[in-house]
């Protein structure tokens, strides 16, 4: 009987599992050898997750990363559920101007600064007001009292100065081409300053002061009290602070002052240049496209941009035959402060011309 009930037993799991060979059969029949059975059967486990994972992916692909890692000298591939940045919303950045609620002020134009103002340069007439008399951050328009008290001083234009690790922004953490040892000409750093707003070319002008840049800054708004600029205050060179502050009218008052000198109106209005840095040259462009325009008559000009001042524009240009001051501050995009300058010129030009009642 107990040889009877093991025989049973036997032939019930003979009947219910498949023999290797034929299991090996079937495989070579589809064109697969018997070696490769095995080796699907150790890596099954492995095989499906490769085949489930790139559906995780799909589905939760910003939070999803797939790595390559190395297990006891294997690779392995595994995913990692991480917070991406580019998923969060991003807080907008608001400029001085917006925390004022300036943004809010409408203009006939539809301009995209905030502020906007525009004199007739022989007459001193206003042409164009919107919340010019409110200050704000001015960034590198700053350059342009930089470039003043420089060429009010007669300092020594051809002597070289040093770049040195005092000229590099500790305020913003800005980079800048002109590195720590680079020899150039007064000249020259007043040149990329006004031209191309080079930071550490407004900074080692304000160090190779006399009195240094205590006495450079305090020449700067010496000199903005002399011009009547009573809503403007400096603490650099470079307008890198967001606390180099003045109002649009104020900004006006300087153009039209710093007009008179032949170099400013030269350096800031070359639509590029190259200068020797002492070790080798340097190429520079202009930050106005519009000084390389041919239908823009430009006499003075100079840009700026923080986050806190927005885009910045303040020129002197010749429309229809009239001397013209703009300044533009706090415009929100790239290329806005020229836009603005543009649509300012389209509403100037249909204006009655000047001289004509």
């Amino acid at each position: 009987m107990y040889k009877f009930v093991l025989g049973a037993i036997a032939s019930l799991l003979f009947a219910f599992t498949p023999p290797v060979e034929a299991k090996v059969k079937a495989k070579a029949k589809a064109g697969v050898s018997a070696g490769k059975v095995k080796k699907q059967a150790v890596g099954k486990s492995r095989f499906k997750r490769r085949e489930v994972a790139p559906r995780v992916v799909a589905e939760s692909r910003n939070t999803m990363v797939r790595r390559t890692v190395m297990v006891r000298g294997k690779r392995k591939v595994v995913y990692q559920r991480v917070i991406v940045a580019a998923s969060l919303p991003e807080r907008a950045r608001q400029s001085a101007g917006d925390r004022a609620g300036l943004n809010q002020t409408s203009d006939p134009l539809d301009l995209k600064s905030n502020v906007a103002f525009v004199l007739d340069q022989n007459n001193a007439e206003v042409l164009f007001e919107k919340n010019a008399n409110i200050a704000l951050p001015i960034a590198s328009i700053t350059k342009l009292m930089t470039g003043l008290i420089v060429v009010e001083a007669q300092q020594d234009m051809g002597e070289v100065l040093n770049i040195t690790e005092d000229d590099v922004d500790h305020e913003k953490f800005t980079s800048s081409r002109l590195r720590v040892g680079s020899r150039m000409t007064r000249a020259n750093l007043l040149h990329i300053a006004l031209m191309s707003s080079e930071n550490r070319a407004a900074a080692a002008l304000a160090r190779n002061y006399p009195g240094g840049v205590a006495g450079f800054v305090e020449a700067m708004n010496a000199k903005a009290r002399q011009l009547g600029m009573n809503d403007t205050r400096y603490v650099d060179s470079s307008g890198l602070s967001s606390r180099n502050v003045a109002s649009a009218r104020d900004l006006a008052k300087l153009a039209m002052f710093a007009y008179n000198q032949p170099l400013l109106r030269q350096y800031s209005t070359d639509p590029k240049s190259t200068v020797d840095a002492g070790d080798r040259l340097m190429h520079y462009n202009n930050t106005n496209y519009l000084v390389a325009m041919p239908d823009w008559d430009i006499g003075l000009q100079k840009t700026g941009f923080i986050n806190e001042a927005g885009r910045c524009l303040v020129m002197q240009t010749v429309i229809q035959g009239r001397a013209v001051i703009m300044v533009f501050l706090d415009s929100k995009g790239k290329q806005s402060r020229t836009a603005d300058a543009g649509r300012m010129r389209r509403w100037l030009e249909g204006l009655r011309p000047p001289g004509l009642s």
